[in-house]
């Protein structure tokens, strides 16, 4: 029962209770004794790692004893002689880079890494060389900076490793960038190399943050490692002595550090951070014989100097700069060259460029933190703020009086002495004699070069020829072993070895010409200044004064009156050359052109009309009832009589009032042809851009320009180009000979001048032609073929000839319609697209259309517009239609299959194409489906039907054409749908349909 159940387990309650009070016992006892076991393990290990490290510590000693007693190294003695005194050796402040931070007393050195600076070396001197004696001083990266990513416009290769750190020695005066190539330094690097010239070989392991490296320069003559340095990391020996190179022994060699994107304690004394296995002496404790100590020289007026030269383009300006640094090393240039030579020394590549000069130098790397030039720019906030002197070789800016201002404004006078440096006019004989140098040194490096690509190719064609011989001997030998014949005496003969000639490298000599010794500049490989700035530049240019800002204006070469006479005649010379870049038409020259174009096109379609016979006829009514007209205006009788016969060859044309109408109605250009008309724009447009100059310009010391500016001045007016080969002329001179009554050049300037006045009447131009025309019409009636002139013409090529209508047209009684779908056959040909020719008024922007006969040839007529005249674009449209039949004849075309209402028989692809390409389709891969499928009866596409609607200005049927042949058309929202559904992407923009 229930109830039973209950009491049953009410009674096994407290047995249940002590049983699991007894497995917690056991579970907390496996715990304790699990901890217990945990406990004895880790003191097992702490016993274990004790002895490890006595034992590593024993043989660390051991091992630290062993390389002290291997170490060539000794103990330093004490030293007994005069020291330098403390704090006397040190970082310079004045020889570093201009991207070295100094902090925490110079015994910190950070670098600058905002923009392109992440990517030049820092490098600074100490202030004493080593001379003598075995001395060390200590570096330690600090941090390292991480540099920017490389961002996704980057092209150029940015230099690796990142962070970098460079110590060694270098000579006083020589480059602050260890590793450079140059030969007045060697160095260690992070990545283990030693680097002297543009040698890089391996000795040591690499070391990075935290590391603290040791370099032991040993000058003792009476140690085994004489002339050596040596690298340590953490006061253990990295790599073996090396030995200084025999160019830098004997002189003083000053500690020099060179790094990038870290941060570096120096350490120069009195006490080492890490010990050596051996004691040795650091800089600052060393002795006075040992070392030479270099002095900064203070300015006694407590200010530093910065220097801006001025001199002229292609006048030695930078070769004197060059002249400069080397006499005083501790200025500072600050110039665009002077970033690339940093650049480059930095390992940043830059492909060669041209079109760049000395001045500007293409700053362009691939990399945008150095294209967007924010090195400059950091520049020329931190130049002012240390203590240098420097000189800043600007040329176009230092000759420009608003540009020398800005540029003293960011050097303060308080803290800078600024003096202008004018080297204009000739050169003292020390300069001249720096120059011969230069030239000669120009030389023989030439020659040399010359050399080395002669023995080159020598030994290249000695290698071939020696290859061919050992071929020759070889298929020998195989031939002589088939033979089984015995060659021991040639294969002895071939074993013996052949006497080389060594070749001595003979000294090169090389002398200057009379010429190169008369020369007082030297020829640079760019110019100093692009042609395009110092047009636009060089009138402004100008000799400093004091009232620039200048506290001292010094003239080096010529004195300051004849200074500023010879650039003043520099002045005036150029602008005799130079061509004004900036120069914009004025407005009088406007509403003259524009009044001749409107001129010039009524005369020609004036000319065109009077050619046509019915218009011709138009144009002698239209003048009759004009005289009549104005005759009954003054009260008069209308003339009776007819016009006089007027010979228009005997005719005085400078008689003429009237150039349209000599006195019969005909105009005096009536015989022009297209050399005429050319050569009647040509002289109005060379007298309206001369006399336009002129104005515009309004500088009385170039009234004109020379020959070599024409064609830029006649593109700057005009817009179009300017080329001799228009009128079949080699020079100059071929043309002033068509048009001498209208242009002429100095004889003294060279300046070309107008003939006629500027107040000249337009019509004075058509005179002149038709004089000119008429004079060479007279001798070629003589006999002189050479009067004949033939100019190229700038006109479209012809229409390519139409395939026969007999073998695209049938005979079929059928109507004639579009291609049926499913239908092989191809529409029937179109003919040739007609031109716009004869006057200038036909320049509009109609439509021509195809040819109704496509069996009739057509003569191509070209354009009589000028050939520089602006081009016009694609007018050609498909209206002229397809032909349904007709078999040939001129009754083809749109009306003209309509006669036969014949069905086109079926022609290859490869034809229907050659008859797409012929009609002036791009890409016949995208021509709508009606070029190659043809319908019967009314069109239909895909499907849609189309219902034509007639076209009013249609042309009427031919008289062997049925009513019913009247050509039609698509309404233009339907022809744009139907465009639109075969695949055209742009309807607007294509040809409207027209068939029958």
């Amino acid at each position: 029962r229930p109830w039973l159940k209950t009491r049953g387990l009410l009674a096994l309650r407290p047995h249940l209770q002590c049983r699991a009070m007894g497995a917690e016992d056991e579970k907390k006892d496996v715990e304790m004794k699990e901890e217990a076991e945990e406990k004895v393990k880790e003191e097992d290990a702490e016993m274990k790692e004790a002895k490890e490290e006595e034992q590593k510590g024993g043989e660390e000693a051991a091992e630290k004893e062993a390389k002290k007693s291997t170490e060539q190294e000794t103990d330093a003695p004490e030293e007994t002689r005069a020291k330098v005194g403390p704090g006397v050796v040190g970082l310079s402040a004045t020889d570093a880079t201009l991207n070295v931070m100094p902090t925490a007393g110079n015994k910190l050195l950070m670098p600058l890494t905002e923009g392109g600076f992440q990517y030049l070396l820092a490098g600074a001197r100490a202030t004493a060389g080593v001379k003598a004696g075995r001395y060390m001083f200590e570096v330690r990266i600090v941090e390292m900076h991480r540099a920017s990513d490389v961002q996704n416009n980057q092209q150029g290769k940015v230099p690796m490793p990142r962070n970098l750190i460079r110590i060694g020695l270098s000579e006083a005066g020589s480059s602050l960038i260890l590793g450079d190539g140059s030969s007045q330094s060697v160095c260690f690097d992070s990545e283990g190399f030693v680097i002297f010239e543009a040698s890089r070989k391996k000795v040591s392991q690499k070391f990075g943050r935290g590391a603290t490296v040791a370099m032991v320069v040993n000058m003792d003559e009476a140690s085994p490692n004489a002339n050596t340095i040596s690298l340590f990391k953490e006061g253990v020996r990295i790599c073996e002595p090396q030995a200084i190179p025999e160019q830098l022994r004997g002189k003083a060699l000053i500690p020099t550090v060179t790094y990038k994107n870290v941060t570096v304690q120096v350490n120069y004394g009195p006490r080492p951070l890490v010990p050596l296995p051996f004691s040795c002496h650091m800089l600052s404790c060393a002795a006075k014989a040992d070392v030479d100590v270099t002095e900064v020289a203070k300015p006694s007026d407590g200010k530093f100097e910065v220097v801006f030269p001025v001199g002229l383009p292609e006048q030695g300006y930078f070769d004197w700069v060059d002249a400069f640094l080397e006499k005083h090393p501790d200025y500072i240039e600050i110039s665009d060259r002077k970033l690339l030579d940093w650049a480059s020394k930095s390992g940043l590549w830059r492909p060669k460029t041209q079109g760049h000069s000395n001045d500007k130098p293409d700053m362009k790397f691939g990399i945008p933190h150095m294209d967007d030039l924010s090195v400059k720019r950091v520049l020329s906030h931190i130049a002012p703020t240390t203590c240098h002197n420097f000189i800043v070789p600007e040329l176009k800016a230092n000759l420009m009086a608003d540009e020398r201002k800005e540029a003293l404004s960011k050097f303060p006078s308080h803290d800078f002495k600024r003096v202008a440096a004018v080297v204009v006019g000739e050169p003292t004989a020390e300069y001249k004699a720096k120059i011969q140098e230069l030239i000669l040194a120009d030389k023989k490096e030439k020659a040399a070069s010359e050399r080395r690509k002669k023995v080159a190719e020598e030994e290249r064609k000695r290698l071939i020829e020696e290859k061919r011989k050992k071929a020759d001997e070889a298929r020998k030998a195989a031939k002589r072993k088939r033979d089984g014949e015995e060659g021991e005496s040639k294969e002895e003969e071939n074993e013996e070895e052949e006497a080389k000639e060594e070749t001595k490298d003979e000294e090169i000599v090389v002398e200057l010409t009379d010429e190169e010794k008369a020369l007082s500049y030297r020829k640079m490989p760019n110019p100093d200044m692009t042609e395009s700035v110092l047009a636009k530049s060089y009138a402004d240019f100008s000799v400093p004064s004091r009232e620039d800002g200048f506290d001292e204006v010094t003239f080096h070469w010529q004195p300051e009156g004849e200074a500023t006479k010879l650039l003043k005649d520099w002045i005036l010379s150029k602008k005799l050359t130079q061509r004004v870049e900036d120069l914009k038409p004025g407005e009088s020259f406007k509403e003259a052109w524009t009044k001749w174009q409107k001129s010039l096109q009524e005369w020609r379609k004036l000319a065109s009309d009077w050619k046509d016979t019915n218009k011709r006829k138009a144009l002698l009514a239209k003048r009759a009832e004009a005289k009549k007209k104005e005759a009954e205006e003054k009260g008069d009788e209308a003339p009776q009589q007819e016009d006089p016969e007027i010979d228009i060859e005997e005719l005085d044309v400078f008689a003429v009032q009237n150039v349209c109408d000599v006195g019969n109605g005909e105009p005096l250009f009536a015989n022009f042809v297209y050399e005429d008309w050319f050569l009647l724009s040509t002289r109005y447009e060379i007298h309206l851009l001369l006399h336009s100059f002129k104005k515009d310009l309004n500088d009385s010391d170039r009234p004109s320009f020379m020959e070599k500016d024409l064609g830029f001045y006649y593109n700057r007016y005009f817009k179009k180009a300017f080329s001799l080969k228009s009128y079949n002329a080699k020079d100059l001179a071929g043309l002033i000979e068509l048009i001498q009554d209208t242009l002429a050049v100095n004889k003294e300037t060279s300046f070309l001048e107008p003939v006629l006045g500027e107040d000249t009447p337009i019509t004075n131009f058509v005179k002149l032609v038709e004089e000119h025309r008429r004079d060479r019409q007279r001798r070629l009636d003589a006999g002189d073929e050479t009067a004949e002139l033939k100019f190229p013409r700038n006109a479209p090529a012809p229409p390519a000839r139409q395939p026969p209508s007999g073998s695209w047209q049938g005979g079929s009684s059928h109507r004639a319609g579009p291609p049926a779908v499913g239908s092989r056959g191809p529409p029937a040909a179109r003919g040739p697209p007609s031109h716009p020719h004869g006057n200038s008024s036909q320049y509009s922007s109609s439509r021509s259309t195809y040819s109704s006969s496509s069996a009739q040839k057509r003569a191509y007529t070209p354009t009589g517009a000028s050939s520089y005249s602006s081009k016009q674009p694609r007018t050609s449209s498909y209206s002229g239609g397809y032909s349904g039949g007709g078999g040939g004849g001129g009754s083809g075309g749109v009306m003209g299959g309509a006669a036969t209402s014949a069905v086109s028989r079926a022609a290859s692809f490869s034809r229907l194409h050659k008859h797409m390409w012929q009609s002036g389709h791009d890409a016949p891969s995208r021509q709508p489906l009606f070029l190659r499928t043809y319908l019967h009866g009314a069109p239909q596409w895909s499907g849609w039907p189309c219902v034509p609607a007639e076209v009013s200005e249609a042309p009427p049927p031919p008289e062997a054409a049925p009513a019913e042949a009247a050509p039609r058309s698509f309404s233009a929202s339907r022809r744009q749908k139907h465009k639109w559904q075969l695949g055209h992407r742009t309807p607007s923009l294509q040809p409207p349909l027209r068939f029958t």
